[in-house]
Protein backbone atom coordinates (compact mmCIF):
# COMPACT_ATOMS: atom_id res chain seq x y z
CA UNK A 1 0.00 0.00 0.00
CA UNK A 2 2.88 2.29 1.00
CA UNK A 3 4.27 1.73 -2.74
CA UNK A 4 0.99 3.52 -3.80
CA UNK A 5 1.68 6.64 -1.99
CA UNK A 6 5.80 6.41 -2.88
CA UNK A 7 5.61 10.03 -5.63
CA UNK A 8 3.17 11.69 -3.55
CA UNK A 9 4.95 10.91 -0.44
CA UNK A 10 8.49 12.05 -2.24
CA UNK A 11 6.65 15.78 -3.53
CA UNK A 12 5.47 16.14 -0.11
CA UNK A 13 8.70 15.13 1.79
CA UNK A 14 10.69 17.32 -0.90
CA UNK A 15 8.50 20.27 -0.24
CA UNK A 16 8.63 20.25 2.95
CA UNK A 17 12.63 20.20 3.77
CA UNK A 18 12.75 23.10 0.59
CA UNK A 19 9.86 25.22 2.56
CA UNK A 20 11.96 24.85 5.86
CA UNK A 21 15.39 25.19 4.36
CA UNK A 22 14.55 28.57 2.80
CA UNK A 23 12.25 29.41 5.87
CA UNK A 24 15.10 29.05 7.93
CA UNK A 25 17.96 30.58 6.15
CA UNK A 26 15.46 33.53 5.65
CA UNK A 27 15.29 33.88 9.01
CA UNK A 28 18.88 33.58 9.84
CA UNK A 29 19.45 36.39 7.06
CA UNK A 30 15.98 38.53 8.76
CA UNK A 31 18.37 37.77 12.09
CA UNK A 32 21.27 39.33 11.14
CA UNK A 33 20.33 42.71 10.18
CA UNK A 34 17.61 42.93 13.28
CA UNK A 35 20.36 45.83 14.84
CA UNK A 36 20.02 47.96 11.32
CA UNK A 37 15.90 48.45 10.82
CA UNK A 38 14.41 47.30 7.88
CA UNK A 39 16.49 44.39 6.04
CA UNK A 40 18.30 45.55 2.35
CA UNK A 41 15.53 43.57 0.45
CA UNK A 42 12.44 45.38 1.78
CA UNK A 43 14.32 48.35 2.04
CA UNK A 44 15.51 48.01 -1.58
CA UNK A 45 11.37 46.85 -2.82
CA UNK A 46 10.28 50.08 -1.69
CA UNK A 47 13.33 52.20 -2.86
CA UNK A 48 11.57 50.58 -6.18
CA UNK A 49 7.85 51.48 -5.57
CA UNK A 50 9.11 55.24 -4.69
CA UNK A 51 11.11 55.58 -8.05
CA UNK A 52 8.27 54.49 -10.10
CA UNK A 53 5.62 56.60 -7.80
CA UNK A 54 8.36 59.79 -8.71
CA UNK A 55 7.89 58.89 -12.22
CA UNK A 56 4.39 58.41 -12.60
CA UNK A 57 4.38 61.83 -10.87
CA UNK A 58 3.30 60.98 -6.87
CA UNK A 59 6.11 62.76 -5.49
CA UNK A 60 7.33 60.24 -2.75
CA UNK A 61 10.12 60.13 -0.25
CA UNK A 62 11.50 57.30 2.51
CA UNK A 63 12.21 57.62 5.97
CA UNK A 64 13.71 54.91 7.26
CA UNK A 65 12.54 53.86 10.95
CA UNK A 66 15.36 51.95 12.12
CA UNK A 67 13.99 50.94 15.70
CA UNK A 68 10.93 49.91 14.38
CA UNK A 69 12.26 48.56 11.41
CA UNK A 70 10.37 49.92 8.57
CA UNK A 71 10.32 52.34 6.25
CA UNK A 72 7.05 55.27 6.04
CA UNK A 73 5.97 56.44 2.43
CA UNK A 74 5.63 60.14 1.90
CA UNK A 75 3.88 60.76 -1.02
CA UNK A 76 2.99 64.62 -2.10
CA UNK A 77 3.78 65.78 1.24
CA UNK A 78 1.50 63.33 3.11
CA UNK A 79 2.16 59.62 5.12
CA UNK A 80 0.68 57.64 3.33
CA UNK A 81 2.42 53.61 4.38
CA UNK A 82 5.23 52.05 5.83
CA UNK A 83 7.03 49.14 4.78
CA UNK A 84 7.78 46.60 7.11
CA UNK A 85 8.98 43.30 6.15
CA UNK A 86 5.79 41.18 5.41
CA UNK A 87 5.65 43.46 2.83
CA UNK A 88 8.23 42.08 0.35
CA UNK A 89 6.85 38.95 -0.39
CA UNK A 90 9.48 36.36 0.52
CA UNK A 91 7.47 34.43 2.87
CA UNK A 92 5.11 34.08 -0.30
CA UNK A 93 7.96 33.45 -2.25
CA UNK A 94 9.57 30.61 -0.63
CA UNK A 95 6.30 28.80 -0.47
CA UNK A 96 5.93 29.20 -4.19
CA UNK A 97 10.33 28.14 -4.43
CA UNK A 98 9.45 25.21 -2.32
CA UNK A 99 6.30 23.75 -4.38
CA UNK A 100 7.54 24.40 -7.76
CA UNK A 101 11.08 22.40 -6.42
CA UNK A 102 8.93 19.64 -5.71
CA UNK A 103 7.76 18.82 -8.59
CA UNK A 104 11.63 19.04 -9.70
CA UNK A 105 12.03 18.24 -13.57
CA UNK A 106 15.67 19.41 -14.10
CA UNK A 107 16.94 22.74 -16.05
CA UNK A 108 13.83 23.49 -16.83
CA UNK A 109 12.53 24.06 -12.85
CA UNK A 110 15.69 26.56 -12.57
CA UNK A 111 14.45 28.47 -15.80
CA UNK A 112 10.81 28.39 -14.80
CA UNK A 113 11.26 29.55 -10.90
CA UNK A 114 13.69 32.39 -12.23
CA UNK A 115 11.18 34.01 -14.30
CA UNK A 116 8.52 33.73 -11.73
CA UNK A 117 10.50 35.43 -9.77
CA UNK A 118 10.99 38.19 -11.84
CA UNK A 119 7.03 38.16 -12.30
CA UNK A 120 6.57 38.11 -8.14
CA UNK A 121 8.87 40.65 -8.14
CA UNK A 122 7.32 43.11 -10.72
CA UNK A 123 3.50 42.41 -9.40
CA UNK A 124 4.87 42.76 -5.80
CA UNK A 125 6.43 46.24 -6.34
CA UNK A 126 3.27 47.18 -8.62
CA UNK A 127 0.97 46.01 -5.64
CA UNK A 128 3.09 48.45 -2.89
CA UNK A 129 2.35 51.27 -5.53
CA UNK A 130 -0.95 50.73 -6.11
CA UNK A 131 -1.67 50.12 -2.27
CA UNK A 132 0.24 54.45 -1.58
CA UNK A 133 -1.64 55.90 -4.40
CA UNK A 134 -5.02 54.30 -3.40
CA UNK A 135 -4.57 55.18 0.44
CA UNK A 136 -3.15 59.12 -1.03
CA UNK A 137 -5.83 59.76 -3.17
CA UNK A 138 -8.68 57.44 -1.91
CA UNK A 139 -7.75 56.94 2.28
CA UNK A 140 -11.33 55.66 2.50
CA UNK A 141 -10.45 52.41 0.52
CA UNK A 142 -7.33 51.88 2.58
CA UNK A 143 -8.81 48.84 4.65
CA UNK A 144 -10.19 47.35 2.03
CA UNK A 145 -7.11 47.03 -0.76
CA UNK A 146 -4.79 46.55 1.37
CA UNK A 147 -6.27 43.57 3.67
CA UNK A 148 -8.39 41.87 0.55
CA UNK A 149 -7.50 43.52 -2.90
CA UNK A 150 -3.53 43.66 -3.06
CA UNK A 151 -3.17 40.50 -1.25
CA UNK A 152 -5.41 38.62 -3.93
CA UNK A 153 -3.12 40.23 -6.37
CA UNK A 154 0.03 38.79 -5.36
CA UNK A 155 -1.71 35.29 -3.79
CA UNK A 156 -3.50 35.19 -7.19
CA UNK A 157 0.01 35.68 -9.37
CA UNK A 158 1.70 33.10 -7.53
CA UNK A 159 -1.68 30.48 -7.80
CA UNK A 160 -1.51 31.48 -11.48
CA UNK A 161 2.27 31.04 -12.12
CA UNK A 162 1.69 27.30 -9.81
CA UNK A 163 -1.06 26.32 -12.45
CA UNK A 164 0.76 26.86 -15.08
CA UNK A 165 3.56 24.94 -13.54
CA UNK A 166 1.84 21.81 -13.28
CA UNK A 167 -0.16 22.13 -16.35
CA UNK A 168 2.51 22.80 -19.06
CA UNK A 169 5.32 21.13 -17.18
CA UNK A 170 5.23 19.35 -14.14
CA UNK A 171 2.23 16.61 -15.61
CA UNK A 172 3.17 17.26 -19.58
CA UNK A 173 4.78 13.87 -19.15
CA UNK A 174 2.17 12.56 -16.95
CA UNK A 175 -0.37 13.39 -19.44
CA UNK A 176 0.72 12.67 -22.84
Amino acid sequence: MLKDFKPVLGILLRFIIIYLVLLFAYQFYLNSFKASGLDPYSRFIAEQAAFIQNKIGYATSLYNDIPKEQVWFYVNKVYVSRMVEGCNAISVIILFVAFIFAFYKGTKTFVFVTASLVILYVMNVLRIVGLNIVTRDHPEYNKMVHDYIFPAVIYGSVVVLWLIWIKFFALKNENS
